[in-house]
């Protein structure tokens, strides 16, 4: 029998001050069983991080031909395609053909995609925005991740403040030059 996603829920406290954006996020998404949880809070830091109308979690990972996140328009327009991870040349190559924004946040180390991004011409490689979480970062946060977590995320100065439970976490979130 093939295992079934487990449904996550993570409560955010949302102050990105880098941006102006201060919201109270009740976010439902499932992890994939072969979906690591390294992978799914880097998803979600991505949907916080990137925060705004119209933001949307991907089908998953059994979805090949969509972003992790995607940004929509009110007409459905695809406005920002979110990946995760390290994806390939070609699919940075079809997601910046697809979208006008395209911005990928790697929860590995960050040379790995810039490695990637040589491998083959990708279209207006320059106009992807590329952003590295720390490895160590996120398997502290591990440790606070659950079914049900509730947290306090703060970006100021390119600086992330995570409380959960009684830990405060603290990284940067760094841009990564592509090209």
């Amino acid at each position: 029998m093939a295992q079934q996603a487990t449904p996550v829920r993570v409560q955010v406290s949302l102050s990105d001050v880098d941006r102006g954006v201060y919201e109270q996020l009740d976010l439902k998404t499932a992890r994939h069983p072969s979906e690591t949880m390294r992978f799914l809070l880097a998803r979600v830091l991505a949907y916080c991080l990137f925060y705004e109308e119209g933001i949307a979690f991907g089908r998953g990972l059994s979805s090949t031909d969509e972003p992790a996140l995607c940004i929509r328009a009110l007409d459905g327009a695809l406005r920002c395609w979110i990946d995760v991870g390290t994806p390939s040349a070609e699919r940075m190559h079809k997601a910046s053909k697809a979208s006008p924004r395209v911005v990928v946040v790697t929860q590995h180390d960050p040379r790995l995609l810039q490695e990637e991004s040589r491998r083959q011409r990708i279209h207006q490689l320059e106009k992807i925005e590329a952003f590295s979480l720390d490895p160590k970062f996120l398997d502290a946060l591990e440790r606070h991740a659950d079914r049900n977590a509730r947290w306090e995320l703060t970006r100021t100065e390119g600086t992330l403040y995570v409380v959960a439970g009684a830990e405060t976490l603290t990284t940067t979130f760094s841009r990564v030059p592509l090209g």
